[in-house]
């Protein structure tokens, strides 16, 4: 009874873990740059725990599959452009996920009612200041495109893998960072090189995907 427990439970945490409208990535987060089981902070070397636990989750973070982590409090200096037709708020859902290693403020190794010491540097880390990056957190929708002139519509145009970009892109009908980054993408040299996107960018195609040029 004991194993059949823990198998459901491993297959509801792979079930939830599709954070964006791409395929099932489980299976290729090991070795991936989210494989976490061989950093020397990962005292328990489990590869998915830094972010997802089966048991004694945060189910007050909205969107977020049995969430391990502790959440960024920061406060965000959010992107602006005269060019920006659409309402950027603060990040929420999944991108304040990934915010909450990526801006810097919260240790990777504060997870499981830790507080950890290691924090994310490099070019990995984004900051708080968002100005300086892609606007997220924002409804995209066949009004905005209409508004813009020069996006495409997201309910009629396709993604390219396999559906709309809403169905396949957005969550929630919003742009977020799962929008283009899936984060449990695979391994491989291609996904690697291109900062785990869930479209190759090779001649821009990710960025014309929304982008009516």
């Amino acid at each position: 009874m004991r194993t059949q427990v823990l198998c459901l439970a491993v297959i509801g945490v792979g079930a939830a873990l599709l954070l964006s409208g791409g395929e099932d990535a489980t299976a290729a987060i090991s070795g991936s740059d989210h494989d976490f089981s061989g950093k020397g902070w990962n005292s328990g070397s489990e590869i998915c725990q830094p972010c997802h636990t089966p048991h004694n989750a945060d189910v007050s973070v909205l969107k977020s599959p049995l969430w391990n982590h502790d959440v960024t409090t920061a406060t965000f200096t959010l992107y602006q452009s005269d060019t920006l037709d659409a309402s950027v708020g603060q990040p929420s859902g999944v991108s304040k996920l990934c915010l909450s290693c990526h801006d810097g403020t919260v240790a990777l190794d504060s997870f499981g009612g830790s507080t950890g010491t290691n924090f994310i540097g490099g070019g990995d880390k984004i900051g708080t200041d968002l100005n300086k990056h892609h606007p997220i957190g924002f409804v995209y929708d066949a009004t905005l495109a209409t508004t813009d002139g020069e996006l495409f519509d997201p309910t009629t145009t396709n993604s390219g893998l396999g559906g709309t970009i809403t169905a396949d892109l957005l969550i929630g009908d919003q742009l977020e960072c799962a929008s283009c980054h899936d984060v449990h993408n695979g391994p491989d040299a291609v996904t690697v090189a291109n900062k785990l996107l869930v479209i190759d960018n090779a001649a821009s195609k990710l960025c014309l995907t929304c982008h009516n040029k």
